[in-house]
């Protein structure tokens, strides 16, 4: 009820100044930007010039770190045969060649291309069998190929 009241007879007020806000208001806007912040023109300008390249300056540190990121998305896409993501490619590409992963990222992916290498061996998947003794298996080999040799060394037709 309170919101009628006022905004009934708060119309008719404005009406009733007859404008006089509306020209101080005017007299005021007479002041530059500059002068309103208290700087010369010249002051002013070097400081949008200024607001305007760091602006720039932190775009393209966003822009990098993005490329990072997608560098790393990308990475673990590949590790884990996932699908490739567009925006990724893009941002990799609007980065060009200034993409550099930090070192511990570059670290851990060295050693799990190198996990991953290892397990791909056939030594690598017989540790993942329970109960194979590998130092065992390695003797075992190694005599039969001594015992190869040996037989190769008697062989008549060799």
């Amino acid at each position: 009820m309170a919101f009628m009241v006022k905004h009934m007879v708060g119309g008719q007020l404005k009406n009733l100044t007859g404008g006089l806000g509306e020209e101080m208001k005017t007299g005021e806007g007479e002041k530059t930007e500059a002068e309103a912040k208290g700087m010369t023109q010249e002051e002013f300008e070097q400081y949008q010039q200024q607001l305007v390249e760091e602006k720039m300056e932190r775009d393209a540190n966003f822009a990098q770190k993005k490329a990072e990121r997608a560098t790393v998305r990308s990475h673990f896409r590949d590790k884990y045969r996932l699908p490739k993501n567009e925006v990724d490619d893009t941002q990799i590409q609007q980065a060009g060649d200034d993409i550099e992963l930090p070192m511990e990222l570059a670290k851990m992916i060295a050693e799990d291309n190198q996990e991953e290498a290892n397990k791909q061996s056939v030594i690598g998947q017989l540790t993942n069998i329970q109960n194979v003794d590998l130092d065992q298996l390695k003797d075992k080999a190694q005599a039969t190929l001594e015992d190869l040799k040996q037989s190769a060394e008697k062989c008549c037709v060799m």
